[in-house]
């Protein structure tokens, strides 16, 4: 059957897709599979892959470091308003389109990235890049899920988890590889190969796949105050710890047009017919109560991955590469774990599954609360490689819960919704973690520094011994110490109300249904069969 197009009506936004038009089935299943979840791969490695790599990128182009945390910002934010726009550009290309375009456009992007000869290009090759990366892992999440039959949908969900599991650990150290033994614009260039193969083996084994498309008319108001509201957020996010927050005039103008513009913005889409983002998606009771789930479950999980790093170079001396080596062990079970979490998990209550992955993040972020800076590399990798239980838990059942209920025509959109708020989230999370690490890291260096006096016999001692007899340096390394002490008390502090955090999240887990109970054809709902 071809595609069908329809005018958009009274009724477009019940119009199905695909899924609702008959199963389809790939010639070969697991090369299709393949393709998607290499997409999805590239797409979610391009998120950290330049991290480690931007002092090198700023050295080469002549940029400032402040100037090449844009190579991360402005993916971030392109990424972030492109994600509601999923369910408009679904309804208008369809699927298999969107998917086959959006990742032949992005090795376009990969390599203008790595093409660049000056910082003002790669940001501007880095924004194209992100905005259209946002569509990429939404339609691939309802592509797997329209192809797979009811009883393996779970299976395909979870490796979609394992991929956003392990592509952001992978970033990092494969970054670091590649600038130190090539060079960085390699970093982009390995996405042209990987894109083009899964964009030609999607669209050939897709070829066919019957989707009906609408014609729905573009919602101005809607697109224009998402951009501005989302685009101030992100980066009042990215310069709030830099500009020192709300002391900054800056901030505070960023602070007014992210708050007037998403006020506008959610009230126009729950008013307008024909919205752009489909803020109605909540009205589902799984969709909601899972997605509230995932965004509070992913910032803590985001939080996590940022912190460690950051607490192993600074508290412990480590290198860059080194403390991804003691991070990577987070992404062994994911691996091995994630094909049986697909075949088994969906025997049990989905509720009960991930409820047992929140406890296994919160045992360990609380073991982590009682790190201190005389802790060894195998303790660091051994809580790493126990939290990687939670990990590959935790994804597919939430995952399975949130889209359950949605309509088969929903699915792109809800997904869409879903990753974009969890991605904000994100976003909070890295903020706000390092604003809160630095507030407290201070007030406990002004607490531990009350109790050392300069005319304590004891202190003059320890001074001396320091410094070898030179007071002054013997005082600097005795307040390097002190700051050490201070910083590590606050990384406790922080994880220990991760750990509650994600404790926290096992109530909103339990406040949707059990994924069977959801209507029949909904989209993912037998994945919880």
């Amino acid at each position: 059957m071809s595609a069908q197009d329809t005018t958009a009506g009274d009724n477009a936004g019940a119009a199905p897709n695909a899924a609702a038009t008959g199963p389809f089935r790939p010639a070969n299943m697991a090369l299709t599979t393949l393709g998607l979840a290499l997409a999805s791969f590239m797409q979610v490695l391009d998120t950290t892959i330049a991290n480690v790599s931007l002092p090198t990128i700023s050295g080469n182009l002549g940029g400032s470091s402040s100037q090449a945390t844009w190579v991360i910002t402005s993916f971030a934010v392109s990424m972030a308003i492109a994600l509601p726009l999923t369910g408009f550009l679904t309804r208008r290309y369809g699927e298999r389109k969107l998917f086959v375009w959006s990742t032949l456009l992005f090795v376009l992007a990969s390599l203008l990235c790595g093409l660049a000869n000056s910082m003002g290009l790669l940001v501007a090759a880095r924004a194209l890049q992100g905005f259209v990366a946002g569509p990429m892992y939404p339609v691939t999440q309802a592509l797997l899920i329209s192809i797979y039959p009811p009883h393996k949908r779970g299976q395909a969900l979870a490796l979609l988890a394992m991929v956003t599991v392990v592509a952001p650990i992978a970033g990092p150290i494969l970054g670091g590889w590649i600038t130190d033994n090539y060079s960085w614009e390699w970093i982009f260039f390995i996405n042209v190969p990987l894109g083009i193969f899964s964009s030609f083996v999607v669209g050939r084994q897709l070829k066919g796949r019957p989707e009906r498309l609408e014609k729905p008319k573009m919602d101005y108001v809607g697109l224009a105050t998402l951009v501005l509201g989302v685009g101030a957020l992100q980066v009042l996010l990215d310069l709030g710890n830099d500009e020192d927050w709300f002391n900054s005039p800056t901030i505070v103008v960023l602070a007014i047009v992210a708050a007037v513009s998403l006020a506008v913005f959610l009230i126009w889409e729950l008013t307008e017919k024909d919205p752009i983002v489909n803020l109605r998606l909540f009205r589902h009771r799984n969709f909601a109560a899972g997605t509230l789930a995932m965004v509070i479950a992913y910032s803590a999980f985001f939080a996590v991955g940022l912190m460690v790093p950051l607490w192993l170079q600074r508290n412990l001396g480590y290198t860059a590469i080194w403390a991804g080596y003691a991070s990577a062990p987070i992404g062994i079970l994911p691996v091995l774990l994630t094909p049986f979490v697909g075949l088994y998990a969906a025997r049990f209550d989905l509720r009960m599954v991930a409820s047992l992955a929140f406890v296994a993040l919160a045992v360990t972020s609380f073991i982590r609360a009682g790190f201190n800076l005389d802790v060894d590399f195998n303790h660091v990798a051994m809580v790493q490689l126990w939290q990687g239980l939670g990990v590959a838990l935790f994804f597919m059942p939430v995952l399975t819960i949130l889209l359950s209920d949605l309509e088969p025509h929903e699915i792109a959109a809800g997904s869409g919704l879903a990753t974009f708020v969890r991605t904000l989230g994100g976003s909070f999370a890295a903020s706000l973690t390092t604003w809160a690490w630095t507030q407290r890291s201070t007030i406990h260096h002004a607490q531990l520094t009350e109790h050392v006096s300069a005319t304590d016999p004891a202190i003059q001692q320890t001074v001396a011994t320091l410094g070898q007899g030179d007071v002054q340096r013997g005082a600097m390394l005795l307040d390097k110490m002190i700051a050490q002490q201070a910083w590590q008390i606050g990384f406790n502090e922080i994880f220990h109300f991760l750990g509650i955090a994600f404790l926290v999240v096992i109530v909103f887990v339990w406040l949707a249904k059990p994924p069977f109970t959801a209507k029949a054809g909904g989209g993912a709902a037998a994945g919880g069969h």
